[in-house]
């Protein structure tokens, strides 16, 4: 048996998310079903995160056992061949015995788009949140800047059932053009917990709260109205670093 690496890249449109799911089509099912028509068997791909439904991914991480004779060349041409158009696979290796997609990351990185214009071009409307109305972006930055911690973040997740604290090493909010883009790196997120910050830094902008009240939320550890969670169209998986 030997285990593989792969980076993927996926328009989260048309799929209800990474993880499987009975009767849904997810991009962890329909890499599964690639490399079931490959090998003749069905591996467990794991991945490094599991995006939410309608989330994008410029480069996912994924890893997967089986015993297959093909070149990780020879592979990702394979896969690249029954693979639906929204989702490719952009390179394979072999990894040690021992990597795990998901437990062998040391942190992954989210880039959530705003387009700014009052026009948005048709062709962006699956993958940027749509703004056009004014925003405070300074002090959105400054807020932004106030993520950067190793502490609980209940406040900006629904998830109960794992641990909520994560440390966040990166967290940055600039303009490319007509587009904000807010860029966050951590060691692990909570479900949702990238939308509900970009939700809040929106608030910010709107001026319905102070960047000064990220530090209340982070005490009160609750979810409230003023961390709402964003559209998934405008958010992207990044990059996954081992």
């Amino acid at each position: 048996m030997a285990t593989f690496k792969l980076v993927l890249s996926y328009d989260g449109t048309g799929f209800s998310g990474w993880q499987r799911q009975p009767k849904k089509r997810t991009v962890q099912g329909v890499v599964e079903e690639a490399l079931v028509r490959i090998t003749g068997h069905r591996p467990a791909l794991i991945g490094a995160g599991r995006t939410d439904a309608g989330v994008h991914a410029l480069a996912q991480t994924a890893g997967f056992q089986a015993d297959i004779r093909l070149k990780p060349a020879e592979l990702v041409k394979a896969l690249n061949a029954v693979l639906p158009p929204d989702a490719r696979v952009l390179s394979a290796q072999t990894a040690p015995p021992d990597f795990n997609a998901r437990r062998s990351a040391r942190s992954k990185i989210y880039r959530y788009r705003i387009y700014r214009r009052p026009v948005l071009p048709p062709f962006l409307s699956r993958y940027v949140l749509h703004w056009p109305y004014p925003l405070d972006t300074e002090a959105m930055a400054r807020a932004a800047r106030l993520f950067i911690r190793e502490d609980d973040f209940s406040a900006f997740s629904s998830n109960r059932l794992l641990s909520p604290v994560r440390k966040v090493i990166r967290s940055e909010l600039r303009r490319r053009g007509p587009e904000l883009h807010y860029t966050v790196e951590a060691d692990g997120f909570l479900r949702f917990m990238v939308r509900a910050m970009v939700g809040t830094l929106l608030e910010v902008g709107r001026g319905r709260i102070s960047p000064d009240k990220v530090e209340e939320l982070f005490r009160k550890k609750q979810r409230t109205l003023a961390s709402p969670t964003a559209p998934a169209r405008g958010l992207w998986l990044v990059r996954v670093v081992y």
